[in-house]
C-alpha cells in the first residue's frame, strides 16, 4: 500500500496569494512552473491582467496554495492566460533590465 501525504500550504503564503486576488480580481489563474533546485514558481494573472508570482518548495505546495485560496483556477500559458495578461511599461523596462534604464 501507498501512503499519501497531505502538504501544507504555508500560511504567508496564503496570505500572499489572497491579497492578490483581493487586489487584482477573482478569477485570478496561477500557472505552476517547475524551476529545479531553486523550487516551484506559482505565476498569477489577476483578472485585470496584473502578473505577480511567489516560490514555494515543491508541486505538491503550489497546488496547496491554490486550493487553500478562493478565486485561484491553475492553468497553464495557454492562449486564453497569455491573452488575460497586461504588461504596462514599467514592468516592460524591469524585464529588459539595466540597458533600457538608459
Amino acid at each position: 500500500m501507498s501512503e499519501q501525504t497531505v502538504t501544507a500550504a504555508p500560511s504567508r503564503t496564503v496570505a500572499v496569494v489572497n491579497a492578490f486576488v483581493a487586489e487584482h480580481g477573482d478569477p485570478t489563474r496561477a500557472v505552476i512552473q517547475y524551476m529545479g533546485n531553486a523550487g516551484v514558481r506559482l505565476t498569477l494573472v489577476g483578472s485585470d491582467g496584473a502578473l505577480g508570482d511567489v516560490v514555494v518548495a515543491d508541486v505538491a505546495t503550489a497546488e496547496a496554495v491554490c486550493a487553500a485560496v478562493d478565486g485561484v483556477q491553475v492553468s497553464e500559458w495557454d492562449r486564453e492566460t497569455i491573452a488575460a495578461t497586461v504588461i504596462g511599461p514599467e514592468h516592460r523596462r524591469r524585464m529588459a533590465g539595466p540597458r533600457a534604464r538608459r
